[in-house]
């Protein structure tokens, strides 16, 4: 059979209430809007997970955390799951990644066969949170409110240097994949760290938010002692009695939050349009690893079940699923099975251990009626959490605090925990039981506190002496680049040319 080539364009901490149908009317995303219009948008799509490296090894491998292992964002992601670039590459595709994966670990590459670029963050145990240490803040790493009382402009960053060279080596890569010199079907992987914070943008795309009527939240902060219990960690790990957040650090971190939406979609665009150029076609899956609360209610970046943080965009064009609007919740860990199904993959043999499901037959009508299942257990936690969202309602619990429950058709801002309100105990029996099917938090708690325990003694050790580190090297080789002696000079210029000569 001949399989469909695929392009996975993945970003990082982008807030999916700002796609409610594509990307909101008044964001500058034309590019984004443009691939909107063909594909298969998903309204209610959520994070396995509300961290980077969770989120990310849930959305490759189908599974949850809890399944796993990686709790954090310093928890090695074992080489012996498979990955959808696994799947694929298996099957006979070439995989590529440039970009951001964050993985930890020695394994660098979990099915792709080749990697572009190295990632943005450190891929060794350094950033491991320890339960045995309720309430410690390890500065070094953990995030602050400076993101927020820094916003502003700059032409240049180290994220934005990060992405620059993510774009330009998908573009090169896509150039290279247009020569046909390897005949198998390609899956490119390309991710951004953009729009993560620090939120700093270029002025030409600050600029297109200077008249922006959102530069609000549009639940304000409640004030500490007003807050959940896991939202007091979080604010607590942010080190939020450090610094006087201003209404004009809140409007300035939201506009070059804004601004680089639009810088991520000119660099979509010309990946878009290099493959238009070139004449190749490709399913196209547009998602992010989890959302950013943007100040609602006074919480910022993510490792929340709110909806600004685990809520993510997800968007498929593909012959197989008609374009339009789903609303029944999803996850990103259904993005592996999906692709799978797409391509003609099978994952029979991994079908019992994988959590996600395929979204081909919701773009073909088929409706869907399990759970979305989420966990976190990093930093900002001293026990696991995890939330069920079914149709309208969403189940947050954590042995260590009430449970919560949200109508999210008459409280889309989760103002109103109905946990505890007698004419909704049938609600919540039916979800606590669900929950209890799904999960032993007790056991979930304690191989956490292992995996942290262990990962500890490991840092330490190999951080004395001699170091040898895990982070992705890119392989260059200049003696196969351009021209050299070991090649015929008419053979190369004509294989690297496209469209060919006559």
């Amino acid at each position: 059979m001949t399989r469909p080539n695929i392009l996975i364009v993945m970003v990082d901490q982008l807030n999916g209430t700002l796609f409610p149908d594509g990307p909101a009317e008044w964001l500058h995303a034309p590019n984004l809007k443009k691939l909107a219009g063909r594909s298969t948008r998903f309204k209610n799509a959520y994070t396995a997970s509300p961290l980077c490296a969770p989120g990310r090894a849930a959305f490759m491998s189908g599974q949850l955390p809890s399944a796993t292992g990686v709790y954090d964002n310093a928890a090695e992601f074992p080489s012996s799951v498979p990955t959808y670039a696994h799947h694929l590459r298996r099957a006979g595709y070439q995989t590529c990644l440039s970009g951001k994966m964050h993985f930890v670990g020695p394994d660098q590459l979990h099915g792709f066969e080749e990697r572009l670029t190295t990632d943005i963050y450190p891929a060794d145990f350094g950033w491991t949170p320890d339960y045995r240490k309720p309430g410690e803040r390890i500065d070094w790493w953990y995030h602050n409110m400076g993101s927020v009382t820094g916003a502003g402009v700059a032409e240049t960053s180290n994220q934005m240097e990060y992405d620059d060279a993510v774009a330009y080596e998908a573009t090169r890569k896509l150039y290279e994949l247009s020569r046909g010199l390897d005949e198998r079907p390609w899956c490119l992987t390309v991710s951004f760290t953009h729009p993560h914070d620090p939120y700093v943008a270029r002025k030409k795309y600050w600029d297109l938010y200077e008249d922006c009527d959102h530069l609000l939240p549009t639940v304000p902060d409640l004030g500490y002692d007003h807050q959940d219990p896991h939202s007091k960690r979080i604010f607590d790990a942010n080190d939020w009695r450090s610094f006087d957040i201003t209404e004009e650090d809140i409007k300035r971190s939201r506009r070059a939050y804004f601004a680089n939406i639009s810088y991520l979609d000119d660099k979509i665009g010309d990946i878009l349009q290099t493959m238009e150029d070139t004449r190749q076609e490709a399913i196209i899956v547009f998602v992010s690893d989890h959302g950013d609360m943007l100040g609602e209610r006074g919480l910022w970046f993510k490792m929340s079940f709110f909806e600004g943080s685990s809520r993510v965009p997800m968007m498929i064009s593909a012959p197989q699923m008609a374009p339009g609007l789903q609303e029944v919740p999803v996850s990103n860990i259904d993005v592996c099975p999906t692709l799978c199904d797409l391509a003609g993959v099978s994952m029979d043999d991994i079908a019992p251990w994988t959590t996600g499901q395929s979204l081909v037959p919701m773009g073909q009508g088929v409706e869907r009626t399990e759970p979305v299942a989420m966990e976190y257990a990093a930093e900002g936690s001293y026990a696991p959490l995890v939330s069920l969202r079914y149709g309208k309602w969403k189940f947050n619990r954590c042995a260590l605090d009430p449970d919560q429950l949200f109508d999210l058709e008459a409280d889309p801002h989760e103002r109103v925990n109905l946990a505890d309100e007698p004419a909704h105990q049938g609600t919540r029996m039916t979800l606590s039981a669900k929950a209890e099917a799904r999960w032993n938090l007790e056991a979930f708690d304690a191989d956490v506190r292992k995996s942290q325990a262990r990962r500890w003694v490991v840092y330490e050790a190999l951080r004395k002496g001699g170091y040898y580190p895990w982070d992705y090297q890119p392989l260059k080789n200049a003696s196969d680049q351009y021209m050299r002696n070991h090649m015929d000079l008419n053979l190369l210029e004509e294989s690297k040319r496209f469209p060919r000569g006559e």
